[in-house]
């Protein structure tokens, strides 16, 4: 596995991109949003599980569903190996102009010919996934024996300012029945998909990670870059859901144009039993 001990950054397109409703155009637009604007909104919860487990020149760290890499990067600074899995083409694009070691989880390798890590995250799979067993039996795989897993989640509906906002993505989604992305936080959820994939439980935390943005133009092209509206989209209309948005965001609209909501992650820890 190659070492990603330097960082780099995406290069932004000269002018300003907007939201862009048309099918054809808006993957790469929104893979870029996400690296330029909602990625660093996690990274509290990045540092926090990297503080708890000691992450550093030991560490063998695996993102699944890294997206463009950011805690890959983070786990990189602090002298950790590093390396991602990532099913989209334009993120995992991203994440490999960073110098980053990212192949397509969508076609997995056989498991003979995996590497195992000391140290692999799920930081943004599990909330609208349709079957997080899949995923959490996926990490434990890539973990070597006396290991750990880290799975996140959104915290408790009523300590997230986001969720009022996120469940524009119920209401307009219709009959194509958008997941609700709180619901692997429900007590009990992510506990409850440890011991089928030979996991226990070895700790957990809660994060404060505020969703900030310079205005409500980046607000929506933030949260649209999330995926948690495609089915909206889909079912709604890109427009629609753009502007529904833009509404639901207005309570958390501040006088000099910026836009902020206090949320809460947790995360939970599991071993692989040696």
């Amino acid at each position: 596995m190659a070492s990603a001990r330097t960082t780099g950054t995406t290069e932004r397109p000269a002018g300003a991109r907007a939201h862009d409703p048309r099918p054809g155009g808006q993957r790469p637009a929104r893979a870029r949003d996400w690296a330029e604007i909602q990625e660093r909104m996690l990274v509290p919860l990045y540092e926090a599980v990297h503080d708890r487990l000691e992450v550093g020149p030991a560490s063998s760290v695996l993102g699944l569903g890294c997206r463009s890499g950011l805690s890959l990067l983070l786990a990189a600074g602090r002298g950790a190996q590093v390396a991602g899995q990532e099913p989209g083409d334009e993120l995992r694009a991203l994440a490999r102009d960073r110098r980053l070691r990212v192949r397509d989880g969508a076609r997995a390798a056989p498991a003979a010919t995996r590497s195992a890590h000391s140290l692999v995250t799920v930081f943004e799979q599990l909330p609208g996934c349709a079957d997080p067993s899949a995923v959490v039996a996926e990490a434990a795989r890539q973990t070597l024996p006396g290991g750990h897993v880290v799975l996140a989640v959104w915290g408790p509906p009523e300590r997230c300012e986001s969720a009022a906002v996120l469940d524009v993505a119920r209401r307009m989604a219709g009959r194509t029945g958008a997941r609700d992305p709180f619901e692997a936080g429900a007590p009990g959820a992510a506990e409850s998909l440890l011991a089928p994939a030979g996991l226990r439980p070895a700790g957990s935390g809660r994060v404060s990670c505020p969703f900030a943005y310079p205005d409500l133009d980046s607000a929506v092209r933030g949260l649209l870059s999330t995926g948690l509206f495609e089915a909206a989209e889909e079912f709604s209309g890109a427009p629609l859901v753009a502007k529904e948005l833009e509404e639901a965001l207005q309570p958390y609209l501040r006088p000099d144009g910026s836009v902020r909501m206090e949320n809460v992650f947790r995360y939970l820890i599991a071993e692989r039993p040696r």
